[in-house]
């Protein structure tokens, strides 16, 4: 396995948005209606994460998984976007791998990365949000030792709001 995961460049843009797409389509496909899925644009998520690595922000970071060269994978987090929430916590914005690479440890290996980074960037606390629907994903941070930490709210899509839930960890 020739698998490594590495801070990302605005070179890795395309790629990204090509994970992002098609991590969507593989594991939302029993969650968001297929429509909405095949309408998702990969020029689009390219033109948001070009943008966002020409421009990161202060103590934020962004990972890619590779396998063999070929981006794989993916992870974010910066501040909390919590209007409440302390100075001193993150939240992990995303993570998505293709699906062909699920099971292999990649991902693990790439949030250890992420929440790694975050600790020694200073922060004491970090959460994330995940479709309450989307069982893996949260199997898979209660596995890291997140928890639900009681913090609900919805995210829209095509005009449709899914529950999520709030999971969160002491760093």
């Amino acid at each position: 396995m020739a698998v490594a995961i590495r801070p990302a460049t605005v070179e890795d843009a395309r790629a990204m948005a090509e994970v992002h797409v098609a991590s969507w389509r593989w594991a939302y496909r029993s969650i968001v209606p297929t429509e909405v899925l095949d309408g998702l644009s990969v020029g689009e998520r390219a033109d948001m994460w070009a943008s966002i690595l020409e421009r990161p922000q202060e103590r934020s970071c962004v990972f890619v998984a590779t396998d063999t060269g070929a981006v794989v994978g993916f992870a974010s987090a910066g501040p909390s976007g919590e209007p409440d929430a302390p100075v001193n916590t993150a939240e992990v914005f995303t993570l998505y791998l293709l699906e062909h690479v699920v099971g292999r440890g990649i991902g693990r290996e790439m949030f250890a990365t992420l929440v790694g980074t975050i600790r020694g960037q200073g922060y004491a606390r970090a959460e994330l949000w995940v479709l309450e629907a989307n069982a893996r994903a949260r199997r898979f941070y209660e596995a890291a030792g997140w928890r639900d930490d009681g913090g609900r709210d919805s995210y829209r899509v095509s005009g449709v709001d899914y529950p999520e839930v709030r999971y969160a960890v002491d760093l």
